[in-house]
């Protein structure tokens, strides 16, 4: 049995069971729920490890969800929606959400991403506190590797799970140019068919909350059909 407990919200009954079997299949332990108001009590009273959230829901809208979950807690949020507008993806992805699959989704897919967040979220957990440098400055943005934190012009940034860890990668990798399959095997742990599109949405999102113009970025540069590199702006620690 695994020890794990997925926390699943979705109104439709054939897509709720498929998730539910497939999870059990897996020896997943899980709980679920079909409005927005059952889920929330559900989620504060089985403090679960990974959330799979549907955005349409019958009561409220699943950003609000991810609003009220954020004022406790870091859980993984996986979105598995209809909404296939990037605008829609970025918004779930601002408020906090930290991967987005779109209906219709491969099973083996949702699996793979349950994994990669389960994985991320347990190192996040238990990061040690090794020998490298415990903070890292690039002009005005500043990360805390042993608290966790970013800040921007001295103001803490709330970056989702993904967003910190890209965050890192880049700086850690100052004036290189990471390739996009090298990013998400660092990020995702495997290089999945869709995974391209997810990383440019993570990557608008994060450019938000770092960049003053996000048009004219100063911090992290595209490679167009190659990857990202993170800029190299006064006050860089070597």
């Amino acid at each position: 049995m695994n020890n794990n407990t997925i926390f699943v919200v979705e109104d439709d009954k054939a897509i709720r069971n498929l998730i539910s079997t497939t999870l059990e299949m897996q020896g997943y332990q899980y709980q679920t729920a079909d409005t927005g108001s059952s889920a929330i009590m559900g989620i504060l009273s089985c403090n679960p490890d990974v959330i799979i959230l549907d955005l349409g829901l019958p009561d409220m809208d699943g950003i609000e969800i991810i609003q009220k979950v954020r004022t406790w807690s870091n859980t993984p949020i996986i979105i598995v929606s209809a909404r296939s507008d990037d605008q829609e993806k970025i918004n779930a992805l601002d408020e906090g959400a930290d991967d987005y699959i779109t209906k219709p989704f491969n099973t083996n897919e949702l699996l793979a991403r349950i994994r990669v967040a389960l994985r991320r979220y347990n190192n996040m957990k238990n990061t040690p506190n090794n020998n490298e440098k415990s903070t890292f400055v690039n002009g005005d943005l500043k990360i805390d590797y042993a608290a966790g934190c970013a800040y921007f012009q001295e103001k803490e940034i709330h970056l989702t799970p993904i967003e910190y860890k890209l965050l890192c990668l880049l700086s850690k990798n100052v004036g290189k140019v990471l390739t996009h399959n090298f990013i998400l095997k660092e990020i995702w742990g495997a290089v999945l068919p869709a995974d391209t599109q997810s990383l440019r949405v993570f990557m608008a999102t994060l450019r938000k909350k770092i960049e003053l113009n996000p048009s004219k970025p100063q911090y992290i540069q595209t490679h167009i059909g190659i990857g990202y590199r993170m800029l190299k702006v006064d006050g860089v620690n070597e």
